[in-house]
This record gives C-alpha cells, structure tokens and sequence, in this order.
C-alpha cells in the first residue's frame, strides 16, 4: 500500500504545516490516500491581516511583474501535467480524459490571465463638456483593485474553477484568501506551491483548507472587500445575507436545459454530444445536461436512440481510457440522488436507462414522464441523471426552459436564424448556446447566471472587472 502523502496549507505565501489535519479520500477506491494541514480560526485571521496589508504591494505592481507571475505558473503546470491529472483522479475521482482536459483548461485560464496583463484597458478618458457649465472640465477614469478579497472555490473542478478565482485576482491587483474546498483541496494547494515560487509580495495569497465554521470569517469579515463563491444555491444565498458590506458575486449553478427541435439532424454526433453533456464527471457539472426537451415529431427516434447508446456506457474506474462515468463524490450524494430518482419514479415517471447505484458508483439514468413537482426535475441533480420531456412548438420549449428557478446556460438545436434570436431574446438564463449542450464553456467567456443561479461573471475579463472599481479624476482647465 502507498505511504500517506502530506500537503501544507501556504499562509501569506508561505508553506505551513498544522497539527489538525483533513483526510483526503481517493473517490474511487474509497480510502485515505493524503493528509493536509487544516486552518483553524486563528490561521485565517492571520491570512485576513497579511492580505490587508498587502494590498498596497500588490496595487503597485506592474503589467509586466504580473505577466511574469502568471506565465511561471504556466510553465509549471505543463511540467506537472501529469501529476496534476493523477491527482484529480484520485482526490475528485474524474476520468482521465476530463481531467487532461482540466488541466489543459487550467493552463489556458492562466495563459488568458497573462495575456489579460497588457491587453486591458486601464481607464478610459471621460467627457465632461456636456454642459456650458462644465466647459472647463475633462475627466479620466482608472480602474483600481478592491482590495483584499475572499474567494471559495468547489470540488468538481478543483484547478479550473479555482483558477478562475485566483489568476484574475493576481491581474486586478488583490490580494486573497482561498478557501478550497475539503473534498478536494490538494488541487489548489499544488497552485499555491507554485505561486510561493513567485515574486508575489508578501501575505498576496493564503489557500486555507479549512471547516466551515473557520472560514465564515471569510464571509462576514468587511476588512474583505468581495465575496467570490462557487457552490450550491443554498448556501451561496445564505452566504450573501451574511456578507455584510461586501461585494458578491456567485455563481451557483442549475439544472440546463437543452431544447432539440425536429430539424435538427439526429446522428451519433448528437447522441455523443448529449452523453457527454449529461453524464461527463457523473454529471457532477454546473451546467451539465438535466432537461432534454425533444419536439415531439422526432421525439421517438431520439428516445431510442439515446437509449440504445446508453447500454453500452457503465459508471467505472476512472483511470480507465474509456471511463465517461466515473464515482460520485461521496456515498451521501449518491444516495441522496437515489432518493430523488425512485421519487420521480413512485410518482409516475418512467427509468428508461440505469437507475442502479453501487457504492459512489451510479449508473447513467435516463427518465421521461416526471412531474416537474419532483426534486429531480426541479432541484440541480448534480449527478448522472437525464429527464426526457416532449414539447408542441417552439414557444412552449422556450416556456419550459423558463419555468425552472435556475438560469444558467441553455442549450437549442435549430437551424432556423429566427429561433436562434429568438432564444437569445426570451431565454432567462446567462448564456445560450445554439446547436450544442449548454455544458459547452470557453474559458474567455463572461460564464454565469440568473435567478438561482447566481451573481456576477466568471471568464477572465468579467472576474477581472468585479475585482476592479472605477476611481475618477476631475482636472479643471483654465479658461
């Protein structure tokens, strides 16, 4: 059997070790495989007052000091390619491609942020003349750092999403505290290893593996200036009425919908891409594929389809090549998953495909016929789990899509120019994306949502700018 491997925690850039430690599990084989160093009260106190007091270092840092930063980092992880997809096998239990797939992700977030560097606009000049009054005045607007933020990041993408937290926040000039989270941390950790390489100032960066209760200082402490968290609608709601004077910005998920309407060529490309959509990571993604809406005249040859494909793919070990399906992150989720699906079941819905769970290990389901009363159609499944709904016309998929309480991405297969407006015109979501699943994500994108799906704008530029608050200057010119 393989030794423990032990992770420090980095406190004001620097690696620290503490004597209450978290067990990591491999996600698959369900045993401790790490230890890492836990963060108590008094450890985030002391990120907090190192952040604080670097923000003037980190204010005075130049384009090109930060471009350095970014693209050591870079380097670093194409050199650690290969343990950084291990690790996210064994911590987040993702096949391998997804996780090659991360980490390529996390690069090119890295890449865009040091790019980002010398390409952003650092004001603007601003025309004041627009009265007789103010005839003597012009004005310039520069964009200046928060200040020290909090940023907490979720496990089903442990380097990318934490990227998108800590690679805008070196470019905006903030300082930050991270908070990663407990079911996978070491991601994050391998990140702050390589930023202490950096000429970072000091107290710029703590990535703080911590309880709960430890990091609520995070959220209620206004010596932070922004809130930046990924995770479920509930507690990212809750966490917002507790900010206090902070900005916020969320990004909190759904249950995307994806709308195929009878035009729309019904080949093995299409049902791959709706796999992949529904049941990549177990289905363990913000926007992954819950509701397929299929027009009815083509409703049948797309049901079969999909279920005949869905024969040959089982949840398995995701070292495996061919591994689409891997565990679910914990025995609690999995079973609450169950739950959810023999609901929809009891009250009428058919199980057209799977349904079966083994441990972590939950076979891809497809249902039809369930009740939108049901959690399962209703709630963010965050598992592998599909739901087949027929509908009449266009405008009753649109209406559909919209009656859910989330409002993240939305996928629509049409070959109709007007429909495509259409959508984007009357979707209430934060993105639409035509002729494929709304799983679909460029790392440049302004990603995000509406109604229970969130606040504000992840993507490099978006993140940068709510990092970032206009400061005005009025010069009075003589007559």
């Amino acid at each position: 059997m393989k030794s423990i491997a032990h992770y420090p925690l980095y406190l004001a850039n620097k690696a620290v070790e503490t004597q209450q430690l978290l067990d990591v599990d491999d996600k698959y084989q369900q045993h401790v495989f790490a230890k890492v160093s836990l963060a108590d009260e008094r450890i985030v106190e002391q990120a907090i007052v190192a952040a604080v007091k670097a923000e003037s270092a980190m204010t005075q840092l130049k384009p090109y000091q930060k471009q350095s930063i970014l693209l050591h980092c870079v380097e670093q992880f194409k050199k650690r390619r290969n343990e950084l997809t291990e690790i996210l096998i064994l911590e987040g239990g993702k096949p391998l491609k997804a996780s090659q797939a991360e980490v390529e992700r996390l690069i090119n977030t890295f890449q865009l942020a040091a790019d980002a560097t010398t390409q952003l606009s650092q004001g603007d000049v601003m025309p004041l003349a627009v009265t007789p009054a103010a005839g003597q005045y012009r004005g310039m607007v520069q964009h200046v750092p928060i200040g020290a933020i909090a940023l907490i990041s979720p496990f089903n993408f442990p380097l990318n999403l934490t990227a998108h937290k800590i690679a805008p926040a070196i470019v905006a000039g903030c300082p930050f505290v991270l908070k990663p989270a407990s079911l996978t941390p070491i991601s994050a950790l391998i990140i702050g290893e390589i930023l202490a390489q950096t000429d970072l100032p000091e107290g710029a960066f703590s990535i703080l593996p911590s309880t709960r209760d430890a990091a609520d200082q995070l959220v209620t402490d206004d010596r932070l200036k922004l809130l930046s968290f990924t995770g479920s609608d509930q507690v990212g709601w809750d966490m917002k009425a507790r900010a206090g004077r902070k900005k916020v910005t969320l990004e909190l998920g759904g249950n995307a919908a994806v709308m195929i309407e009878p035009d729309t060529v019904i080949d093995d490309a299409l049902i791959d891409r709706l796999i992949t959509g529904g049941y990549a990571h177990a289905g363990q993604v913000c926007i992954s594929v819950q509701r397929v809406l299929i027009h009815q005249d083509i409703y049948a040859e797309l049901k079969n389809k999909l279920v005949e494909k869905l024969r040959n793919i089982k949840a398995q070990d995701p070292k495996q090549d061919d591994t689409i399906v891997g565990p679910m992150i914990k025995h609690k989720e999995a079973k609450r998953l169950k739950q959810w699906l023999d609901e929809a079941t009891g009250k009428g819905a058919t199980l057209l495909s799977g349904g079966s769970l083994d441990g972590v290990l939950f076979e891809p389901s497809l249902l039809e016929g369930v009740s939108p009363d049901c959690q399962i159609y209703k709630d963010e499944a965050f598992g592998p789990v599909m739901i087949l709904e027929p509908y009449l016309d266009f405008t009753a998929g649109i209406e559909k899509i919209n009656s859910s309480r989330f409002g993240l991405q939305a996928g629509v297969y049409t070959q109709n120019l007007n429909k495509m407006m259409q959508a984007w015109d009357e979707l209430h979501v934060g993105g639409v994306i035509i002729n494929d699943v709304p799983t679909f994500r460029v790392d440049n994108m302004p990603y995000g949502g509406v109604k229970d799906s969130g606040l504000g704008r992840e993507g490099i530029q978006s993140a940068i700018a709510d990092m970032q608050e206009p400061r005005l200057l009025v010069i009075k010119q003589p007559n």
